[in-house]
């Protein structure tokens, strides 16, 4: 059931992300040059990196951002915001793209999909075994009625499921700066280290902008760039902060 459902989101993240941000997409027939470009970059990317193309789509908002989402390569979504196309040069763009068609290439929505639902079928099933140990042990030993074992077990299971679930994020949270670090490495070659570079330094350089209405939390894992998290919350994190990022690049990170 936790599989099914976690599924079911994959197959209508496409959908939820065009709902949630706002997306308009842009019509391969449009005449409009400034959205003509963007097509004709991302359709240059996705053919380089050896997948059909995606829908292209632009946000209305003022944060720097952009995000891929979708099933499959087949079924996928690039979408940037207007606040990047007018803060970004188009080399550093590109690199964004790039990032971007790098996540759809990868098949970075699908893992990110198995791993959470795997996850979380897995803290449901320890809790409910440990809880079962634990609340009997209790029982033997005192000799408690059936209705006290039964309380019990619920609350072992409750404790269980929170400790397992932070657990659980935070091997999901790894995995997803890991991709990242991958992705950044994909739009590099994509389109240059340098270009790569410029673009994430351009994100630093911008990345104290806010928009309320485009900071929804189901997306921030999919977007090119997020807010650090200060101390030990940085584990919980989606995104490696940018200097690290840019400094992984400079080291040649290749993956």
């Amino acid at each position: 059931i936790i599989m099914g459902v976690a599924f079911i989101s994959l197959a209508l993240s496409r959908s939820m992300a065009k709902w949630m941000m706002g997306v308009q997409l842009i019509d391969p027939k449009t005449i409009d040059p400034d959205a003509r470009q963007l097509l004709k970059t991302v359709y240059e990317l996705a053919e380089s990196a050896g997948i059909p193309h995606p829908q292209v789509g632009v946000f209305r908002s003022n944060e720097v951002n952009a995000f891929a989402t979708g099933p499959t390569q087949s079924r996928s979504l690039v979408a940037v915001s207007t606040g990047l196309l007018n803060r970004l040069n188009p080399t550093e763009i590109k690199a964004v793209l790039g990032h971007e068609i790098t996540h759809i290439a990868n098949g970075d929505m699908v893992t990110m999909t198995l791993l959470q639902g795997v996850v979380n079928a897995f803290v449901m099933f320890l809790a409910r075994v440990l809880a079962y140990v634990f609340s009997n042990l209790g029982r033997s030993r005192d000799n408690s009625s059936s209705g006290g074992s039964f309380m019990s077990y619920m609350l072992f299971t409750y404790l269980f499921e929170v400790v397992f679930m932070i657990l659980g994020s935070l091997v999901v949270a790894a995995y997803s700066r890991f991709r990242e670090f991958r992705a950044d490495a994909g739009g590099a070659r994509l389109t240059s280290k340098e270009a790569m570079i410029s673009a994430l330094q351009a994100l630093k350089n911008v990345q104290n902008i806010k928009d309320p209405k485009a900071d929804n939390p189901a997306m921030a894992a999919f977007k090119i760039s997020h807010p650090a998290k200060p101390g030990l919350l940085h584990l919980f994190a989606t995104h490696p902060p940018l200097d690290v990022r840019i400094q992984r690049l400079k080291d040649g990170y290749t993956e």
